[in-house]
């Protein structure tokens, strides 16, 4: 297995097409968002065949982790969270980025405990599923 950053936005998008629209029934309109042109983006392969990615918006001193999703098939081998890690390695060479941001749907709230998030401010809807933003020092 394998995380890198990446250009290949089509390989991002197709898992997240997988993922966030026919999986979890995100509207497309939702999803694709006119963000990720000027996104980082992390890939994650194993044997070459993306399994995984990773959004990351850069906003002042904040980085923003998003759209990470991980395909059904690699779920339960620690994907999700060494996804989480790479983000934070790349925002930590980032210059002036200080924390780490990130919309967490609630009953994975304790994932991101885990790898050393706070939960801070109300649970909101987001493309009808509940969430709860967090955050960080990097």
């Amino acid at each position: 297995m394998k995380i890198e950053q990446t250009t290949d936005l089509a390989a991002c998008l197709a898992l997240r097409r997988t993922v966030f629209i026919e999986e979890q029934g995100v509207p497309e309109d939702r999803e694709i968002d006119g963000l990720d042109d000027s996104a980082l983006h992390l890939l994650a392969t194993h044997d070459g065949q993306p399994i995984g990615s990773a959004r990351i918006l850069l906003d002042g001193e904040t980085g923003k982790i998003g759209r990470v999703c991980v395909l059904p098939q690699a779920r339960g081998t620690g994907l999700g969270a060494a996804l989480i890690r790479a983000s934070l390695d790349v925002l930590r060479v980032q210059p002036g980025i200080t924390r780490a941001k990130l919309g967490a749907q609630t009953h994975a709230l304790g994932f991101y405990e885990k790898l050393g998030f706070t939960a801070y401010g109300p649970v909101y809807d987001d493309a009808g599923i509940p969430h709860r933003d967090m955050t960080r020092d990097l």
